[in-house]
């Protein structure tokens, strides 16, 4: 790949901006989803290594659950999205290797800061750190992470980032897919790389059109093709060619105009 555009959550937010901070001509476009820009700080590394200990030496332990369902729900109430919950607790006690995201955990909390820095002065944004490629920072209302993305969109490019919260969601991802799916298809258009639902109509019928015309044209020249051939009574020995008919079918473009 040349050039790709970027989708991540959480440390995965992380590592795509240093990505596309290293590499500016590989990187068209990031969407973000609660990243951070800065080192950890002091009470989340606290947290963080009391968390690693328990993992390697105890396994999945109560306060680490805790821990970890705030860290990606942030504040719960009993009428949100519970079933997610639950899917979420479960996983954490059935599926998760203690060891694995214990060192997972020490590795991210070892982070630096991305040090960009925002510069409107024309002139000078060149000589400065920050993002070439259009970014959208995206974050949820519960989410623990807000004040991170809210940081982070302080530091970055006003002329191609945009900053955006999505109510009553700390995940959302999982919270509110569709929202996400909306804002990243409006992302790509704006990019380049989507056309609208009406060009996709318009595109499928004028091909239906050419497509009738052309078959319409077809049909013509072989009617008068047949018409020019001999009556097979007028001359015994030629062979009586019979006439086909050319159907017109609906363009199946047309059954899937969606997105």
């Amino acid at each position: 790949l040349k050039h790709f555009i970027g989708f991540g959550v959480g440390a995965g937010a992380n590592i795509l901006s240093r990505f596309a901070l290293m590499y500016p001509h590989c990187v068209d476009g990031l969407f973000l989803v609660n990243c951070t820009s800065t080192a950890a700080g002091w009470t989340e590394w606290g947290y963080q290594k009391l968390n690693t200990m328990y993992l390697r030496s105890s396994g999945m332990t109560q306060s680490t659950e805790e821990y970890l369902m705030w860290h990606h729900f942030g504040k719960t109430i009993p009428t949100r999205s519970y079933d997610l919950i639950q899917l979420f607790r479960h996983y954490f006690k059935k599926s998760v290797n203690p060891t694995n995201l214990g060192l997972f955990i020490d590795s991210y909390i070892r982070r630096t800061d991305l040090q960009i820095v925002r510069e409107t002065d024309p002139s000078k944004k060149r000589c400065v750190r920050n993002f070439r490629c259009h970014v959208l920072l995206m974050s949820g209302a519960f989410s623990p992470h807000l004040e991170d993305t809210v940081t982070m969109n302080g530091r970055l490019d006003p002329s191609n980032s945009t900053w955006m919260k999505l109510s009553d969601c700390g995940m959302p991802l999982e919270e509110r897919p569709n929202k996400v799916r909306e804002a990243l298809y409006l992302f790509l258009q704006g990019l380049g790389y989507a056309v609208n639902q009406y060009r996709r109509r318009s595109s499928a019928a004028s091909t239906s059109n050419d497509a009738f015309k052309v078959l319409q044209a077809y049909r013509k020249s072989f009617d008068y093709e047949a018409n020019q051939l001999p009556s097979p009574t007028a001359n015994p020995t030629t062979t009586y060619i019979s006439r086909q008919e050319v159907h017109i079918v609906e363009n199946p473009i047309n059954q899937h105009t969606g997105p």
